[in-house]
């Protein structure tokens, strides 16, 4: 009987640790993403402002913000269990 309310305590007690660690990570990596990409941003509007906004230098930086994006964008729907690819099959 003594084992079953250790266990039973141990499992109870990792699932309320997981259940809080995860969106601790989460957030982490949500605040890690709007970091590169309001440092992309800041990078575009330098280039734009020193070269041109249609300037090669700016049509990179606007390139790289774009990736910024997007890579955070793959990472959150990961995340999520969402498939951009296959979401729209189901319409």
């Amino acid at each position: 009987m003594q084992f079953k309310k250790i266990a039973t305590t141990a499992v109870l007690g990792a699932s309320l640790v997981m259940t809080g660690a995860l969106p601790a990570v989460a957030n982490d990596r949500d605040d890690k993403c709007e970091q590169k990409i309001r440092k992309a941003e800041e990078k575009l509007h330098d280039a734009e402002r020193k070269h041109g906004e249609h300037s090669h230098q700016a049509e990179k930086r606007r390139q790289d913000l774009e990736r910024e994006r997007s890579g955070c964008r793959m990472s959150h729907d990961h995340e999520h269990g969402h498939d951009r690819d296959h979401d729209n099959d189901r319409h």
